[in-house]
């Protein structure tokens, strides 16, 4: 299984790892029985994201996934964020091996479920600006 050299990076240097204790949202997506975890937590000021972090627990692509996803969302509005795809975090990385790609999803999965916390924390229903977060079952979690 080759990985490019951004994923490498991603992995052996992970950006934006840790807490956010005052987080304005905290989403956490993935399976035990998948082995890969991910918890994000997304500080709010006005609507951008000026802060972002995350705690992943799984393979070193899901950390590669994590740390490229909260470089991308990092200083965004929030609106902006949402329309972050697993196709993009893929494109930033280089590109996943296909056993992978699952990993790309639980990013932007945890990156919405952070967001859903934070509306939900607002009084907001997240559902109509959020959207479906899927179980792990359906995020292909089977090609492990």
């Amino acid at each position: 299984m080759a990985y490019s050299e951004k994923v490498m990076d991603h992995f052996a240097n992970p950006r934006n790892v840790g807490e956010i204790p005052d987080a304005s949202g905290v989403g956490e997506v993935g399976n035990p029985k998948c082995g890969d975890i991910m918890r994000m937590y997304i500080k709010v000021d006005g609507d951008v994201i000026s802060d972002v972090k995350f705690k992943t627990f799984g393979c070193g692509a899901a950390i590669a996934t994590s740390s490229m996803a909260t470089e991308l969302i990092k200083g965004k509005k929030i609106e902006d964020a949402l329309k972050l795809t697993n196709r993009a975090v893929m494109e930033a990385l280089d590109g996943l091996p296909p056993v992978k790609v699952h990993c790309s999803v639980l990013a932007e999965q945890a990156i919405k479920a952070a967001v859903a916390d934070y509306y939900k924390k607002k009084g907001i229903d997240p559902g109509p600006l959020v959207g479906e977060i899927p179980e792990c079952e359906s995020c292909a979690c089977d090609l492990h």
